[in-house]
């Protein structure tokens, strides 16, 4: 492993241990409240979602949404994660109530946000993580 990569592995482990000591969790209408604040600051109050809630079904999305109904969905496995990574995805998301599909209009509108980069970086890490092989737990004798 590189010293870049370790370092990268080091900024991801680290922001984990922070989630998980903070797991400040936010119900659905800290949710959508919280979609409003990032609209407002980040889209100048352009999206605006019908309803933000989360979902245990989703599995290997974070989030999604259904311009035509202008609801947002976000997956239950980000909560506990850093409050920046979390607004990411709100971020990408309420961006998708305004630009379907993932393209250079989408990216122009998630520039905004200042975190995106670290926050998919983050997001990366997880998902890598939890594709490595889970070594059994050392046993003390």
């Amino acid at each position: 492993m590189s010293e870049a990569e370790e370092q990268r592995w080091v900024t991801v482990m680290l922001d984990k241990l922070a989630a998980q000591e903070s797991k400040r969790m936010l119900g659905d209408s800290e949710l959508a409240q919280r979609a409003e604040q990032l609209s407002d600051q980040y889209l100048n109050g352009r999206a605006r979602p019908s309803a933000v809630r989360w979902v245990t079904n989703q599995n290997t999305r974070w989030g999604s949404c259904t311009p035509a109904e202008g609801s947002i969905r976000l997956s239950h496995r980000l909560q506990g994660m850093p409050e920046y990574v979390i607004d990411y995805v709100l971020v990408h998301e309420l961006a998708h109530l305004l630009v379907p599909g993932h393209g250079p209009r989408f990216w122009e509108l998630l520039e905004a946000y200042p975190r995106t980069e670290r926050a998919r970086g983050y997001l990366e890490g997880v998902v890598s993580a939890d594709r490595l092989p889970h070594l059994p737990a050392a046993r003390h004798e």
